[in-house]
């Protein structure tokens, strides 16, 4: 049966979205009188696709849905062909189903949770299309979209972790957040355009049935740049990390989003790629390499938290360890479970943290074992989290930064002189000119030239002799014989200038990159 009303699914999230944004936008609804609109937009979106969504999953159970929604092609070059599609059945459209009824549950707690705040519109725009893109992301039948729906997801994270953007902490945790999310972004659309050329099509059966025709090389190299993507979004090792900077976001988006929904989609990227990792024995390995580090990084610092956000967000990188770990092995079904399971229970414990705190006020925690209590080394390690953020700061960030220091002083000291750069205070004629005068000293911004200015009759007769020559030289010399091709020099420092930013936006790198590794690759063919 054709069941071409799948797109309402991630469709009514998104109108609610734009609707609460144009309404806020132009003023219509603003402050603490109109939250019932913006609640009432939001519930109702959400619910009418969450219905839906459960409708679909009794309809998939006797059987009455086609595999694929397919609504046209969105895309055609020569042999590449890249279609809009949704998977209404199976595996994607249970998950869908969960995370509709987990984000209407989650917005139904919010609304009394952030009443009176100052930003409660804003809040259910962004939570709304948080909904559409996780409900797009796991209903896509292709990598293109899915990675539209993984992106916006992220986008949304970034502005909830920044809720309360006028907090230092909140800004920077926001910040780096996004920048280690986006490390996996970079695997996923690798991953992508390595299906295009190798496969030539991106769609998610496409690529799981062409695995077993690549190459064990080109096959192992495809199933990791995924895996990369899973590892960043699942906060797995290295990546753990960026999940307890996330908690900075109010308690109903840490609850949905790294508790029950947006950190489950790195398992649920494994599972819907599991004939492509069955052909890679590599990546198999990988998983249950990471998944066990995670799983027992995240127990044991877990261990000496002391507040309850902490020590449940640590709890649950332990559970996507195990999950990982489970892909590795070989144990889809069981993944596809834990995934199920522990989404419910995760958001649930994390919704309630405030009325656990009330429930278990005066009660101890219960200790650890004496062997570890008495282990103060542990302990420490422990409560550095195991100095694992300032480790990969030192190996990764700390060298970056310095190859940005180490270029920038490159730019200013060899190429802006060399190809020109815009001196207004001297009002430059030539950045060569520039240098070797600012090298002399000389302020040409000044009526009187202070390194010409001498004293008595000597210095006079310099001074006078100075200020004809430099008369001479600027009427004849620069105004005259070389006007043009100064002129045309600044044109073309000037437009080095913009190229050379054109060519440091991070879109142009990421096209040179995969341009080179798709040179290379015919080359290798």
């Amino acid at each position: 049966m054709d069941a071409g009303w799948i797109i309402l699914l991630p469709a009514l999230p998104m109108l609610a979205a734009a609707l609460i944004g144009g309404l806020h936008f132009f003023g219509l609804i603003a402050g603490e009188a109109d939250e019932a609109h913006s609640a009432r937009i939001s519930l109702t979106g959400m619910t009418l696709s969450a219905l839906l969504a459960c409708g679909a999953l009794a309809a998939d159970s006797f059987g009455w849905l086609a595999d694929s929604q397919f609504y046209g092609h969105w895309l055609g070059s020569g042999r590449v062909g890249i279609a809009f599609s949704l998977r209404g059945t199976g595996f994607n459209l249970r998950v869908a189903a969960l995370f509709a009824l987990l984000l209407l549950l989650t917005m139904r707690f919010s609304v009394n949770y952030l009443h009176r705040e100052a930003g409660f519109h804003r809040f259910f725009f962004i939570l709304n299309l948080f909904a559409a893109a996780m409900l797009l992301l796991v209903l896509s039948g292709n990598a293109l979209f899915s990675f539209a729906g993984w992106e916006a997801a992220g986008v949304c994270s970034y502005w909830l972790i920044a809720y309360a953007y006028d907090r230092p902490v909140a800004a920077h945790n926001a910040v780096r957040v996004f920048v280690s999310n986006r490390i996996g972004d970079a695997g996923f659309l690798l991953g992508t355009a390595l299906a295009l050329l190798w496969l030539e099509n991106c769609d998610w059966q496409t690529i799981n049935r062409g695995a077993a025709d690549l190459d064990r090389g080109d096959a192992t190299l495809l199933a990791l740049c995924f895996a990369l993507a899973a590892f960043a979004k699942s906060a797995q090792i290295p990546f753990t990390p960026w999940l307890a900077r996330a908690l900075e976001g109010p308690t109903p988006s840490s609850a949905i989003f790294y508790g029950g929904v947006m950190t489950h989609a790195g398992v649920f990227l494994l599972i819907q790629l599991q004939p492509l990792f069955n052909q890679t024995p590599t990546a198999m390995q990988l998983l249950v390499l990471v998944g066990g580090l995670t799983t027992v990084y995240s127990y044991w610092v877990g261990l000496s938290q002391t507040d309850i956000k902490s020590s449940q967000i640590y709890a649950a990188s332990a559970q996507l360890g195990l999950m990982f770990l489970e892909c590795g092995l070989g144990f889809w079904n069981l993944a596809g479970w834990h995934l199920c399971a522990h989404a419910v229970v995760r958001c649930y414990l994390l919704l309630t943290a405030p009325s656990i705190l009330h429930a278990t006020h005066g009660h101890p925690i219960r200790p650890v074992s004496p062997r570890w209590a008495n282990c103060r080394w542990a302990f420490m390690a422990s409560l550095q989290r195991g100095w694992l953020e300032p480790a990969l700061d030192w190996m990764l960030v700390k060298p970056v930064q310095q190859l940005a220091r180490d270029m920038r002083n490159i730019d200013d000291r060899i190429v802006d002189p060399a190809l020109g750069a815009p001196a207004p205070a001297i009002k430059a004629i030539s950045s060569l000119a520039q240098w070797e005068e600012s090298k002399m000293g000389a302020k040409l911004d000044n009526d009187e030239d202070s390194f010409a200015r001498g004293s008595g009759l000597a210095g006079k007769l310099a001074q006078w002799t100075a200020s004809l020559l430099s008369w001479f030289e600027y009427r004849f010399i620069l105004r005259g014989i070389g006007r043009d091709s100064i002129n045309w020099g600044r044109r073309l420092g000037r437009r080095a200038n913009r190229f050379e930013q054109l060519l440091l936006s991070p879109r142009y790198l990421i096209l040179f990159v995969l341009i080179t590794l798709m040179v290379a690759l015919g080359y290798g063919a």
